[in-house]
């Protein structure tokens, strides 16, 4: 399976947090699994860490790709421009950004956002 998580699920995976429901879990933690974290996460962590929305040591999401041998996906020109011509359902920056890159990529997203359903992306959870 190749993933692509959403902010929230890199965090919750990192946190050991319950809300990541055990199929999610499973997929994520499965050897066969291919998983990639967006620079545009890091980057949303990281301005939030900022203003104090998150608490979250620096380094400490690095440390966590490196044990969990997630892939680096860097932000590309193809897909900052998808990303711009994506219908406006959301208006998070951020989450556009990892819709494009999902749909550029063919990964499956891992994010419990329900307005991501409104985009042509293979999602896991699958909604209900």
């Amino acid at each position: 399976m190749r993933l692509l998580l959403d902010t929230h699920a890199l965090l919750w995976w990192a946190d050991d947090d319950m809300r990541l429901k055990p199929s999610e879990r499973d997929a994520i933690g499965d050897e066969d699994s291919i998983v990639w974290v967006s620079a545009a996460s890091i980057w949303e962590i990281s301005i939030k860490r900022r203003l104090g929305r998150i608490e979250i040591a620096s380094g400490d999401l690095e440390r966590e790709l490196e044990r969990s041998t997630f892939l680096e996906l860097p932000i590309a020109c193809r897909h900052a421009e998808l990303a711009g011509s994506l219908p406006r359902h959301h208006e998070e920056p951020f989450d556009r950004m990892l819709i494009a890159q999902a749909q550029a990529e063919q990964l499956i997203l891992v994010s419990y956002d329900p307005a991501f359903r409104d985009y042509e992306v293979s999602l896991a959870p699958t909604p209900t």
